[in-house]
């Protein structure tokens, strides 16, 4: 299940986040978790199952598209469907409100997610 992120969680959150290629630099890390935690329209997740598994952040911008910026799952984890729960949670939590979309980082495996989804659909 998706929980929202807490400051408590955040060496865990920095350690998820830290398996995303352009979030590798500590101190670029450390930027994106003080924006989660101070910018409104930014929102963190973390996957919980018996342990936190997964992240992912989406910013809303001008109150209309929920973009989908960050997923990352545990490397021990992978392949075993954590990161289509998660897009699928957040496409559940957001799009009456909003039009979630990926951004260019997260645009392919996001589409991996939603593309099997409408699959099953049909």
């Amino acid at each position: 299940m998706l929980i929202r992120y807490k400051k408590n969680l955040e060496k865990i959150a920095m350690g998820l986040l830290s398996f995303m290629p352009e979030e590798k630099d500590v101190k670029k890390l450390q930027q994106t978790i003080k924006e989660y935690e101070t910018n409104p329209d930014w929102h963190l997740f973390l996957w919980k199952e018996e342990d936190i598994l997964g992240a992912i952040g989406i910013r809303v911008e001008d109150d209309i598209n929920a973009v989908v910026q960050h997923i990352s799952v545990n490397p021990s984890h992978r392949n075993s469907g954590i990161g289509k729960k998660m897009v699928n949670e957040i496409n559940n939590m957001y799009k009456s409100k909003y039009a979630v979309c990926p951004d260019d980082k997260t645009q392919q495996f996001y589409n991996k997610c939603t593309d099997f989804e409408q699959e099953n659909d049909n």
